[in-house]
């Protein structure tokens, strides 16, 4: 099953990925039900979640109902019980929605329509179609802004940045997740390099285009965003840590005042 998911995740075009996953990995449940772990998300129990990963498959990760992975549990946790997203309407922005994620925005968008959209570059499933670093809305037009695990993947990621910044209003909020290397302190990139096995084997996807360090969250002040790093997971109970199958990842919100 490991060799299959990588195989899969490094060989099938993204968009082909996202149509297929919906009905593939469901069958691939049927041979993990249990009662081990929980997805927040679904509500789905099985002994195991699948496992995931572009060049080491990671254990207990990908749930197979609703495809969340490990950081979007840690995410809906965090949007559900810290913010107040799922229960007032703020004119939303998600970019490059992870689709466990998505489906529970829109039913809850669902009477204020315009108030939640979605966008991504070439993503079939999203309302909208652009380039992150160059965003086609307006200044200070958005009260929430979701985009997570994208700036490792753009040309120039200040100049994104700088672009979430803007269309952000003040007193608006908003998370931008990115992988963090903590063993890092500054972020490593390197564009000489552009064979896509080894950016695989060095950034660990074909598709990534830098490593961020410990500076990661420097990075979203000089942006001009108020930051906040969160240890979210080492703050729940260890039980619940186990039940849904949490990372070590941290939270990383943003603000503009």
């Amino acid at each position: 099953m490991k060799r299959l998911i990588r195989w899969a995740l490094n060989h099938i075009p993204r968009p082909v990925l996202q149509r297929m996953a919906s009905w593939t990995v469901p069958v691939m449940g049927l041979f993990y039900r249990g009662r081990g772990v929980e997805c927040p998300l679904c509500g789905s129990k099985y002994r195991k979640f699948l496992p995931y990963g572009y060049v080491r498959s990671r254990a207990n990760a990908l749930c197979p109902k609703c495809l969340s992975l490990e950081r979007h549990r840690l995410l809906w946790l965090y949007l559900t019980r810290e913010t107040d997203l799922l229960t007032a309407f703020p004119r939303t922005l998600h970019i490059a929605p992870e689709v466990c994620i998505m489906r529970h925005l829109k039913s809850h968008f669902k009477s204020r329509p315009g108030q939640y959209l979605t966008a991504d570059l070439e993503s079939p499933l999203a309302d909208l179609h652009f380039d992150v670093q160059q965003i086609p809305l307006e200044d200070n037009s958005v009260d929430v802004v979701l985009c997570n695990h994208i700036l490792e993947h753009v040309a120039d990621d200040r100049k994104a940045l700088r672009e979430l910044h803007r269309i952000l209003k003040p007193g608006g909020w908003g998370i931008l997740l990115s992988p963090v290397d903590r063993d890092y302190e500054q972020t490593f990139e390197d564009d000489s390099i552009v064979d896509p096995d080894e950016r695989t084997r060095i950034f660990g996807q074909y598709d990534h285009r830098r490593i961020y360090g410990q500076d990661y969250i420097d990075r979203l002040r000089e942006a001009g965003f108020e930051a906040a790093d969160i240890d979210y997971a080492a703050a729940l109970p260890e039980a619940e840590r186990l039940r849904y199958a949490l990372p070590e990842d941290h939270i990383y919100v943003v603000y503009k005042y």
